[in-house]
């Protein structure tokens, strides 16, 4: 006899059979009366498919809707489980030889609505998949996010039907979703491959039929210079994938599959073709404040101005070809944060997310020497356009160097070169000499990174300078573990400061090189001035850091605060930290950290009890932050308990990670034959970048 046990919502299952677990949406009305009291559930057809259990689940971030747990079973088939291999769906391609020419393809639209409420941002991403071919399909998509973004909801909904996904661990869920494929079952799939990169997998697509996913998520806005910044990745851009490197991100072209030896691969379009995928986004601004002046020199835009305060801004139907990012600044009135701090308080536990905005006065206090070190990437993702960026702002860069500063300039590609034997004095001749070097550099192969972190970091420091390591790279390379812990490694007493080239740059990357370097993060698009880039980022980091930061909190009894060591804070350029407290009223939180040779001090006043501060999303952000300071930790060290926590820490606040996956099952009914050709689909190649030199064929 099959025994069933109801844990708290779990389900264990045992004597043969599997647990999935589901959620129906519907439209808003009372839960159903629990089993046994007579009231009908879904039924479920065949195969052990059964429901019931109701429970009411939250809301969508700004929405209330009615929505009902189900629970449901599949029931354990006779035989082998189906093994992934290179027939597997996973691997994502055509299985029918298609002519060369423009195909349809199943993801029809992609719908982006954020809203933006002091430097939180909410975002429900919608994809509307559609079968275009006479057999069943499953499509595969493999998209991007913010690498900061906490992914907290994930539904899929068939008709009137919603169906929202339950987080498991990924090893369980790909198992779940492969039964529900066999069985006929639609079923959905969402994993996190990279931070900033996930694949959406959708089975049993009948033809004609239409499925749509959404996909919630909280993100914090960078503060810079006055202006938040908010960023809607929309292509991944290609990665370089080292000898013997088997787990990275291959780039092929259209309609191939296996070929690159990656785990994971991207077919990219050729030069001409194009899908029917297009992307509409809208962006609800609420600043609290006057708002300035609001802008994208990555697409075109239309503002509607609804108040001094708030704006709502959308992309133009001209311009919906997701081939890049889409980069929205926000200026408001005024030098300060409109909120110091946002805090969750929870029913067992509060979290806050604080912003340590610098003293202005910091840019008063003398400019210490510096020792200059320019890491150019000219592989051959960065020919053309990105090539010709970095030359232009290196060359700016050195022009506006102290002459008490040294300077050094590496490029990387397949080897590495380099100005000189160490750093020299930044004088008229040194810097004539290097300018026309500069121009000379040619581009072209591999991104072997690891050379130019082995060049940048290994010959000795300059004690009377501040060492500041510029890489400048739009980080098209797959194996960021590998480099992230050779910089843990060699890093000693240097900075590094990142700097992303490019309109799809690999953000993940680029902001942990600063983040592991105790460094700070600019990015230039090809279509802005490097020259005015440089300027404000250089001009900024000229002054010394509030380093070895340390905060008295008062009396809120602080805990669990990531990230464990506070980056090094500077002029116009604030850093969030998050943890967990107790306590209200009004608390003084003291920041000391050291200017120079200088202590420097100051104070934020706070209140633990103010309505306006309290913001849902900062529990989700606390474990966002926590994840990824544990896979620091794990780049480190490799440690299975770090990966147990990782997990953890992931279901215990439905949160993605790279260990845990969403899965989500419409057990109404099942479709019809086998499950069919599985299709992936391909996406432009990035603007600014070549396909010549990005596609392996």
């Amino acid at each position: 006899m099959k025994k069933t046990i109801l844990l708290g919502g779990i389900v264990a299952l045992f004597c043969g059979v599997m647990l999935v677990l589901s959620t129906g949406c519907s439209k808003k009305v009372a839960p159903p009366s629990p089993p046994g009291s007579g009231s009908a559930y879904g039924s479920g057809s065949g195969g052990g498919i059964s429901s019931g259990l109701a429970v009411q689940s939250a809301a969508e971030p700004w929405e209330t809707t009615g929505l009902n747990d189900e629970v449901w079973i599949i029931e354990k088939v006779t035989g082998e489980t189906e093994k992934p291999g290179k027939d597997s769906p996973g691997q994502g391609e055509l299985r029918a030889k298609m002519a060369e020419r423009e195909i349809p393809l199943p993801l029809e639209h992609t719908d982006v609505k954020a809203r933006v409420s002091g430097f939180i941002s909410s975002v429900n991403v919608v994809q509307r998949y559609k079968n275009p071919y006479d057999t069943k399909i499953e499509a595969v998509y493999v998209f991007p996010l913010p690498e900061n973004s906490a992914v907290t909801d994930f539904i899929m909904t068939i008709g009137d039907r919603h169906i929202r996904g339950l987080i498991r661990e990924r090893e369980e869920a790909e198992k779940l979703y492969r039964e529900a494929k066999k069985q006929g079952l639609r079923a959905s799939l969402l994993t996190q491959e990279r931070p900033n990169i996930f694949t959406q997998k959708v089975a049993n697509l009948e033809p004609g039929k239409k499925i749509e996913v959404k996909i919630s998520y909280f993100n914090p806005l960078p503060y810079m210079e006055g202006e938040y910044e908010f960023v809607f990745p929309m292509v991944v851009g290609p990665r370089f994938n080292p000898s013997g490197h088997s787990d990275g991100v291959g780039a092929v072209e259209r309609g191939s599959r296996g070929i690159s030896g990656q785990k994971m691969e991207v077919q990219y379009l050729k030069p001409g073709e194009r899908s029917g995928h297009e992307i509409s986004l809208s962006v609800d601004i609420d600043a609290g404040m006057k708002i300035e002046k609001v802008y994208s020199r990555s697409h075109l835009i239309d503002v509607e101005r609804i108040s001094d305060s708030r704006t709502v801004v959308s992309l133009q139907k001209n311009d919906t070809v997701p081939n890049k990012d889409f980069v929205l600044r926000c200026r408001v009135a005024g030098d300060k944060l409109k909120t110091a701090m946002l805090m969750d308080r929870g029913e067992k536990e509060n979290t806050f997310a604080l912003v340590l905005q610098p003293p202005v006065n910091l840019s008063d206090v003398p400019r210490m020497p510096r020792e200059m070190v320019f890491v150019l990437d000219a592989s051959g993702s960065m020919s053309g356009k990105p090539i010709a960026k970095v030359k232009r702002a290196v060359k700016h860069a050195i022009m506006k160097l102290d002459s008490n500063d040294t300077f050094q300039v590496i490029r990387f590609s397949d080897s590495v070169s380099q100005f000189s034997r160490k750093p020299v004095p930044a004088n008229e001749s040194n810097v004539k000499r290097a300018l026309k070097h500069i121009d000379h550099l040619d581009d072209g192969g591999g991104t072997m990174m690891i050379k130019g972190i082995n060049a940048a970091l290994d010959f000795p420091h300059d004690g009377n300078r501040l060492r500041f390591v510029s890489f400048m790279t739009d980080g098209y390379i797959g194996n960021e573990d590998e480099i992230l812990a050779m910089i843990g490694k060699k890093l000693g007493s240097s900075r590094i400061f990142s700097f992303g080239v490019g309109t799809s740059v690999n953000r993940y990357l680029i902001e942990q090189l600063a983040a592991f370097g105790r460094g700070a993060v600019a990015y230039v698009g090809l279509d802005e001035s490097a020259g005015e880039k440089v300027d404000q980022f250089y001009e900024r980091i000229a002054y010394p850091a509030l380093t070895d930061i340390e905060i008295d909190w008062d009396d809120m009894k602080v805990r669990d605060v990531y990230p464990r060591r506070i980056p090094d804070v500077f002029v116009g350029r604030p850093v969030m930290i998050t943890g967990k407290f107790q306590g209200s009223g009004n608390q003084s939180i003291r920041i000391t950290g050291r200017s120079g040779t200088a202590r420097q001090s100051y104070s934020v006043d706070i209140t633990l009890d103010g309505k306006e501060s309290q913001h849902p999303a900062i529990a989700s952000i606390w474990a966002r932050w926590k994840i990824k300071d544990l896979s620091s930790v794990e780049i480190s060290t490799g440690s299975d308990k770090i990966r147990n926590e990782i997990i953890k820490t992931s279901i215990d606040y439905n949160l993605l990670s790279r260990y845990t996956a969403f899965i989500a099952v419409d057990t109404s009914d099942r479709t019809a034959g086998d499950h069919g050709i599985s299709v992936k689909m391909p996406a432009p190649v990035p603007d600014g970048v070549r396909y010549d030199t990005t596609v392996q064929d």
